[in-house]
């Protein structure tokens, strides 16, 4: 479910507490969000001189966010952790289900949502690095070293959060798929594989994942794929569109590989049928 509205308003919507909560929220870019990109130049050719978007910011509501109530708003939403059960004799020690939250931030902006997380009791952290082969970072780029990393913190409270590893390793620093095939709604949008990737690590098929700042709606697509009770709150009304969209549309997916074996109405897209 993708709601038009501010995730301060969430008692309104009667949302299950989360298993995970993942959110990407504002770089605090301001007037500098185009600053390394093409867009900055008309046609991307600064011999053209400078486009539209030149000294812009990404959103005009980024200036109303407010980083102490969005982090309440998680820490009252990530399901409480339950005391882990006794051990007994010849059964296996249960799993831990504690909850937990990904957000994906700037690399300055990290010293101080981890001190903010505290105070609403998220004490403790693991940095999280995103390796891409390639980078935005064009403008310049034989001058300079250039960016192609994104960042992000693992937050949650005093137990280890659910933990869906396989019995392997799972390292701090992983790579970043690229995502060719997915609707390109939001500058921002995250890659639908990474997201499940997270998504699989933390949580169990029919847990409940929430993304306070939904954008492209990537977090529900996602969550969803893999079985997941997925909530999302996005206040822009085009990107709540076009993300509705997308989302039925991957739902109408996957009911018709079920039904038929194959996405049909994909399929009759670009092979319409005689029938």
């Amino acid at each position: 479910m993708l709601i038009r509205d501010h995730f301060q308003n969430f008692k309104s919507y009667q949302l299950p507490k989360a298993q995970l909560i993942i959110a990407d929220v504002p770089y605090n870019l301001g007037n500098n969000a185009y600053a390394s990109n093409p867009a900055w130049y008309k046609d991307g050719d600064n011999k053209n001189g400078e486009s539209e978007l030149a000294g812009k910011s990404f959103f005009d509501t980024d200036e109303d966010f407010r980083p102490a109530e969005f982090m309440h708003f998680c820490s009252t939403m990530l399901k409480a952790e339950k005391k882990p059960t006794k051990s007994v004799e010849g059964e296996p020690r249960q799993k831990g289900d504690a909850p937990c939250m990904i957000l994906f931030c700037a690399f300055d902006q990290q010293m101080y949502f981890i001190e903010l997380a505290k105070r609403y009791g998220l004490n403790n952290y693991i940095n999280l690095v995103f390796r891409k082969n390639f980078s935005a970072q064009v403008l310049k780029a034989n001058m300079k070293i250039v960016g192609n990393c994104e960042y992000g913190l693992l937050l949650y409270r005093d137990r280890l959060p659910k933990f869906r590893n396989n019995g392997k390793m799972i390292f701090n620093c992983m790579d970043w798929p690229r995502d060719n095939e997915s609707e390109k709604i939001h500058p921002t949008q995250k890659p639908v594989a990474l997201l499940e990737r997270l998504i699989e690590i933390f949580t169990d098929e029919g847990d409940v994942v929430i993304d306070p700042c939904a954008g492209s709606g990537s977090t529900i697509v996602a969550a969803e794929n893999l079985g997941r009770k997925a909530h999302g709150f996005e206040i822009k009304k085009d990107f709540h569109t076009a993300a509705c969209k997308w989302i039925e549309n991957e739902r109408k997916k996957r009911d018709e590989i079920k039904e038929f074996g194959y996405a049909k109405t994909e399929v009759e897209k670009t092979y319409p049928s005689l029938f």
